[in-house]
């Protein structure tokens, strides 16, 4: 299985999220991320799973992922295939 990131320590400071991803410690402020985590219970927050692979973490409560690279502001584009001539 391919190790897209090393994610660990995710919890919450009231409407923060703070998060370690490949070593370092990086903060989210909800409002701007999810409005699900936002309006939902303590809870509901605390329980959540890191995908094996690093690629997302996931609320099963609240049905609710969050992708690391979408966290982070990386975008993937297709590759375009290049026309002989």
């Amino acid at each position: 299985m391919k190790q897209y990131h090393d994610v660990a320590d995710v919890y919450f400071e009231g409407d923060v999220l703070h998060v370690t991803i490949d070593g370092r410690t990086r903060t989210f402020d909800i409002h701007e991320i999810s409005q699900v985590l936002l309006n939902a219970p303590e809870k509901d927050r605390l329980t959540f799973e890191i995908s094996p692979s690093g690629y997302g973490i996931h609320w099963p409560l609240l049905d609710e992922d969050l992708s690391i690279d979408g966290l982070l502001g990386i975008v993937h584009t297709p590759l375009k295939k290049l026309r002989s001539a």
